[in-house]
């Protein structure tokens, strides 16, 4: 069932799996550049089912049905999400202990946030297809993405989810992902600073990003497992879902049997 959490005066698209199990660190799901909610599917359902964990699914500003997010978004806002908006979101839900699941933008989001300061009550981090700096690759395809959406089909697909947030959610991804100063968009300095267990996944077709992403996750994060996947593209826990659900849920349950 989809609700909403009220931030200050706006709203935020959310929804809840075993919300009243109370003994588990809740999952926390952080969607795509161009996801939401609902394009999720019933990925978040599963994974909370195999593991036991309460899971909170939500649309950032601008995505899904939650509130606008206004045009032009600035190069920094990943952080903007990862040190404003995502610790308010988890104090509003009332969240004491929580497992971050990002999925591309929302594993870059993810990994700024666990680098922060404001990681109290983080038990682990999941990532999939995560970016840690701007590649040619990602440029590439992301300019191919703008004309799917200008001259073929994309514009239409994504109205099925974000409806009259389509244009600010697309504009706002792209225009960033494709603005000059953004190939030097860099992460890493956040890795040095993760403490908690992480889960690195990326397919090793990935059209948004080479290999060197998920390497340099494993160069600086101290207690990283990394999962490169054949025959797997950008998003893992859709292309080869069985695996991911798999492996995700084995790193989960060794964070709880430790709690």
């Amino acid at each position: 069932m989809t609700d909403f959490l009220k931030l200050n005066s706006q709203k935020i698209e959310i929804q809840w799996h075993r919300k009243e199990e109370k003994n588990r660190p809740v999952l926390i799901f952080l969607h795509e550049g161009l996801g939401c909610t609902r394009m999720w599917k019933n990925f978040p359902e599963k994974l909370s089912g195999l593991t036991g964990c309460p899971a909170l699914v939500f649309s950032r500003f601008g995505y899904g049905s939650s509130d606008p997010c206004p045009l032009p978004w600035k190069i920094n806002f990943m952080h903007k999400e990862a040190l404003r908006i995502l610790p308010n979101i988890i104090k509003k839900a009332g969240i004491q202990n929580y497992i971050l699941i990002g999925h591309s933008d929302g594993g870059s989001i993810g990994i700024i946030f666990s680098g922060s300061r404001y990681k109290k009550g983080l038990k682990g981090l999941i990532t999939e297809a995560a970016h840690v700096f701007c590649e040619q690759k990602s440029v590439e395809s992301i300019k191919q993405a703008k004309s799917y959406y200008e001259h073929k089909d994309l514009k239409q697909r994504l109205e099925k989810y974000h409806k009259g947030n389509t244009e600010n959610a697309f504009r706002g991804w792209n225009d960033v992902w494709l603005a000059p100063k953004f190939i030097n968009w860099n992460i890493e300095k956040y890795l040095n600073k993760i403490e908690i267990p992480m889960l690195a996944i990326q397919g090793k077709n990935d059209q948004y990003g080479t290999v060197k992403q998920i390497r340099s996750i494993q160069r600086r994060v101290k207690h990283v497992k990394t999962c490169l996947i054949d025959d797997c593209y950008h998003s893992p826990h859709f292309e080869q879902q069985k695996m991911v659900l798999n492996v995700m849920a084995e790193f989960i349950q060794k964070i709880v049997i430790h709690e």
